[in-house]
């Protein structure tokens, strides 16, 4: 059976709930979050999504994502993603929510962060590769070659920086 996500109102009320591949070819509202995991060093993971993925395959984006399915909460979904994706276990920061938008693909989005210095053992269904670049890195690279990253993790990225000392 397909996946189901909550549909939202543009408060992001639940509607009802639809299949995955509707809320997409629709562009419905629906949620989303996406985790930031840093290391001690500040040095922050980021992903090369698999070249399989329908939407924005081999793109660079968050060391973790995912929608929230029907009935899920945001702060459950962050860290069973983030357990899948990059098995690992970090105590998550709720740092803000984006509205949704074309750049997030109508998704109202929670950013996490989370600091761990633990190994990650990436998802080889979800994840091409794995970087960890300080944020000075990333926004260089960024600035050269945007079109490398998820139009989501370039707006979540942008925003989280101006507001990170």
């Amino acid at each position: 059976m397909e996946e189901q996500f909550d549909v939202v109102d543009e408060n992001d009320c639940v509607l009802g709930q639809l299949p995955r591949s509707e809320v997409h070819r629709r562009k419905l509202r629906h949620r989303a979050v996406h985790v930031f995991l840093l290391r001690s060093d500040g040095r922050m993971l980021i992903h090369l999504r698999s070249g399989s993925k329908v939407e924005f395959p081999s793109v660079w984006t968050s060391s973790a994502s995912g929608h929230v399915s029907a009935g899920e909460s945001y702060d459950e979904t962050a860290p069973r993603e983030l357990l899948e994706e990059l098995g690992v276990r970090a105590e998550l920061n709720a740092a803000r929510k984006f509205a949704a938008c074309a750049d997030t693909c109508h998704e109202f989005t929670w950013l996490y962060t989370a600091e761990s210095d633990d190994e990650v053992a990436p998802d080889p269904g979800e994840i091409a590769d794995t970087r960890w670049l300080t944020p000075d890195e990333i926004s260089a690279e960024l600035n050269e070659s945007p079109e490398k990253f998820s139009p989501a993790f370039r707006l979540l990225f942008s925003t989280w920086r101006q507001q990170t000392p």
